[in-house]
């Protein structure tokens, strides 16, 4: 038991004086990699022999001829033989500024120096570059020399030609400038130089916001590849990561300002652009060319704005006014963007609805968007001419009820003024009685053939005022419902949204001229309207629209419309099956 306990005390003595005899006594300093090839990083590896904090080593001499990507930090303790040993090393990623003879300085922890190290920094494409580079960027830009909001193109292209362990790509930056990134990543192989690399391709949109001369920052790639260890035990060799950075060229750029000749009004913005145009297309497709249409028929014209070298975003609004006698109905605008050989294609697509109430002939005004040509350097318009339309009377649709004649009125008015037996100035039943003084026959064969004329009188004029009442209804009846054209509309162009925003306007128009019943919801609707068609369209289109697959589904308003026509032509008939009434007491 006392022997335990002396070699116990002995074995905390040694370890004691271990330990208060280590102390930092060496700073080494070292690279993986002498020449190194411009945009290509290098590891240097600092090694103290002992255990220091982590900001003992100071970076700030690397700063003038280097880049700091990354900086590890680790330490290792081990004992043999009773003894202690401990490390802390560092491994910084660096990247060389500029090419030529570079100096890594001297670096100091505690007092204690490392040896300074001269780097030899060497052109990609310079005859002395004989090793050939595992992973590096090439960009290119669609131009140099731009207007300000003239967008470009900046092609990435990373080459790896070793086992990547992990990696990432950072975003280019310019100041005062909107970047975005176009389409997805395209993934090939290739050989540079009788080496096969995996590229990764990428490409930005770039929109410098401000003139002036900048310099562009390309991406800077930075991961973790696979190389050979040098350790080796038996036929087994160990593999082990390696931190790579790489980084493109920097881009220089000339941003012109807005060119003094270029009118900015309220009606026109700046819009650069290699080629802009505008086109029309027209549904229905009119017979022999000409923009001919019907009353009540629903009527789309497509404009498409087509620009090269303009983002989504810049795309002007289109509008379009209307005369009287036109109702215009615009869609949501669709955009797409497509690249073709480093050249950015932005289109939008814009829908108008044209609903004509009335015959004639009709002048759309011309459309005008202003922009500035980048290739020619002048200001031009796209232009679509002012349009005529005619609307022909539809013999579908109910025509209006002819009015009364005035002049057959006029004739049944003079036609009764002059009838000696009544005076339509003052009625001598009312403005003085009538005194039989002497019984006759004659006298009573005046009197009955006069109460035979009022009689007939009083008739055909309460008839005559009943026929009129029955017209002035039929010609509300008969009036055009916008809401009904604009909701045939809305299903033409396979609408779902708008074609159910206008359900019930139009019923309320169509209950208006019968029982004037209100309907505030669908559910109301469907129960009014007694047509099995209309219920089922209605609930294909609520279906479309918040259904689990409105967004993969795509609804046709066909049935909708042949639904809408039916309960159209028949009238509002309110469904009696639904209703009940309570019973008098």
């Amino acid at each position: 038991m006392v022997n335990m306990s002396l070699k116990l005390l002995m074995l905390l003595a040694i370890f004691a004086v271990s330990q208060t005899a280590f102390a930092l006594t060496k700073v080494t300093a070292s690279v993986d990699a002498n020449p190194v090839i411009s945009n290509e990083s290098i590891v240097l590896t600092v090694v103290a022999d002992d255990s220091v904090e982590r900001d003992s080593l100071d970076t700030t001499p690397l700063l003038k001829d280097f880049i700091l990507a990354r900086t590890e930090v680790s330490s290792q303790t081990s004992m043999v033989n009773f003894k202690t040993s401990r490390t802390t090393r560092w491994q910084i990623v660096l990247i060389p500024r500029q090419t030529g003879n570079l100096i890594i300085p001297a670096l100091t922890i505690d007092d204690h120096h490392s040896k300074a190290i001269n780097v030899q920094v060497i052109e990609q494409d310079s005859a002395n570059s004989t090793q050939q580079q595992d992973i590096f960027i090439t960009t290119e830009l669609s131009a140099n020399d731009v207007y300000v909001q003239q967008l470009l193109a900046l092609t990435i292209k990373l080459h790896i030609g070793v086992q990547l362990q992990r990696g990432s790509l950072t975003e280019p930056n310019l100041t005062n400038a909107t970047i975005e990134q176009i389409g997805k990543d395209i993934e090939s192989e290739g050989i540079v130089n009788g080496k096969r690399y995996r590229i990764i391709e990428r490409t930005y949109a770039i929109t410098p916001e401000q003139s002036g001369k900048f310099t562009l920052d390309t991406p800077m790639f930075s991961g973790d590849v696979m190389v050979q260890s040098k350790r080796r035990s038996g036929f087994l060799s160990f593999g082990e990561t390696k931190p790579v950075n790489i980084s493109g060229d920097k881009l220089t750029l000339n941003v012109r300002p807005i060119p003094d000749s270029y009118p900015i009004d309220a009606t026109s913005s700046w819009l650069p652009s290699e080629l802009l145009t505008l086109h029309q297309e027209w549904q229905p497709v009119s017979s022999q060319g000409k923009n001919e249409f019907k009353v009540g028929e629903p009527i789309t014209r497509t404009i498409t704005l087509t620009a090269a070298g303009l983002g989504k975003a810049q795309l002007p609004k289109i509008t379009m006014n209307a005369p009287n006698g036109l109702k215009i109905y615009p869609d949501q605008a669709e955009l797409h963007s497509n690249l073709t050989k480093e050249r950015l294609i932005s289109q939008k697509r814009q829908n108008f609805a044209i609903v004509a109430s009335r015959a004639g002939e009709y002048i759309l005004p011309k459309i005008t968007i202003a922009w500035w040509n980048t290739v020619t350097n002048k200001y031009q318009q796209a232009v679509l001419p002012a349009q005529t339309i005619t609307v022909r009377a539809n013999a579908d649709l109910p025509q209006p009820p002819i009015t009364n004649n005035p002049a057959t009125t006029n004739t049944l008015s003079n036609s009764v003024s002059n009838n000696p037996l009544i005076n339509n100035t003052a009625d001598p039943l009312l403005t003085q009685p009538i005194v039989i003084e002497k019984t006759s026959y004659l006298q009573w064969l005046f009197l009955a053939l006069w109460v035979l004329t009022a009689f007939a009188w009083a008739t055909h004029v309460f008839y005559l005022k009943r026929n009129n009442s029955l017209n002035t209804d039929n010609v509300k009846h008969q009036k055009i419902n916008n809401h009904y054209l604009a909701l045939m509309a809305a299903c033409k162009q396979n609408n779902a949204e708008q074609a159910l925003s206008l359900i019930l306007p139009w019923l309320n128009n169509l209950s208006s001229h019968h029982d004037n019943i209100e309907i505030s919801t669908l559910a109301a609707a469907l129960t009014h309207i007694n047509n099995e068609a209309f219920t089922c369209a209605i609930n294909d289109v609520q279906q479309h629209l918040y259904g689990k697959k409105s967004v993969e589904s795509s609804w046709v308003g066909e049935d909708l419309l042949k639904a809408i026509q039916q309960v159209n032509a028949a009238g509002f008939e309110e469904n009696t099956t639904s209703k009940f009434t309570l019973n008098p007491n």
